[in-house]
């Protein structure tokens, strides 16, 4: 792929749009959610598409992040996904088979505070088993408040079990595998499905909005104390 600008924006021209939309619009969502739904506390992160087609955004950001415009995108996908993690509230990450949580969307997984992978398919359902992906912009493109990137945050103070993970960029994992890794909390399967993210869900509704969520919003901070998470993961998670 050409290095220069026209280049990146004629060949590319599929995938940055898609990205900075993404962006906006899930910026959006959490300013709504945030300023006009305060009684809802538990925020269900779920995702569909083609994950080929998210694998090859992340490539064009990550080979081309001194252009300005791929910059630029990859500085607003960090600011709302930042902005995701110190909103004060429950977030379950739902993983199906029309799911496309690859690269830059796994993050949204990754921040969530426990995820619901089903393992394989639904019966009588004719697309592929549910997978997700791991690409370079989960190394580190995105970080958190406290300079981490969320996977390496997942496996704090476990430099193994994220080596591990690392080893498996760029390829499908399914859920057995993926659970194996530590990428992904609960993978029932489809008999189990329907009835473990209810049950999950009421738990969590059972509480007022603010009973856990200022707890739930210190804990994803692990690690290094930074001014921001002094700032935005500690006071404003109350």
């Amino acid at each position: 792929m050409p290095k220069d600008a026209a280049g990146i924006y004629a060949q590319g021209c599929a995938f940055l749009p898609l990205a900075l939309a993404l962006a906006r619009a899930l910026d959006d969502a959490i300013l709504h959610l945030r300023g006009n739904e305060p009684g809802l506390g538990v925020w269900i992160l779920a995702s569909e598409g083609e994950s080929e087609a998210v694998a090859a955004a992340d490539v064009l950001l990550i080979d081309h992040a001194d252009d300005w415009l791929v910059r630029e995108t990859r500085l607003y996908l960090k600011r709302v996904l930042k902005r995701l993690d110190v909103s004060s509230r429950s977030l379950i990450a739902r993983l199906e088979p029309s799911s496309c949580f690859a690269g830059t969307l796994f993050e949204l997984v990754l921040a969530a505070d426990r995820s619901h992978m089903l393992d394989g398919a639904f019966e009588g359902d004719n697309r592929p088993p549910t997978v997700l992906r791991l690409t370079a912009m989960n190394g580190g493109a995105l970080p958190m408040d406290n300079g981490l990137s969320r996977l390496a945050a997942r496996f704090l103070d476990d430099p193994d079990s994220l080596a591990t993970a690392e080893e498996a960029v760029d390829r499908d994992l399914d859920a057995a595998k993926a659970e194996a890794l530590g990428l992904v909390t609960f993978i029932p399967d489809d008999i189990d499905w329907e009835d473990e993210l209810r049950i999950a869900l009421e738990q969590r509704a059972s509480f007022s909005p603010g009973a856990l969520s200022g707890m739930e919003a210190n804990l994803r901070f692990a690690g290094p104390e930074t001014m921001e998470t002094k700032i935005f993961a500690r006071l404003s998670a109350w």
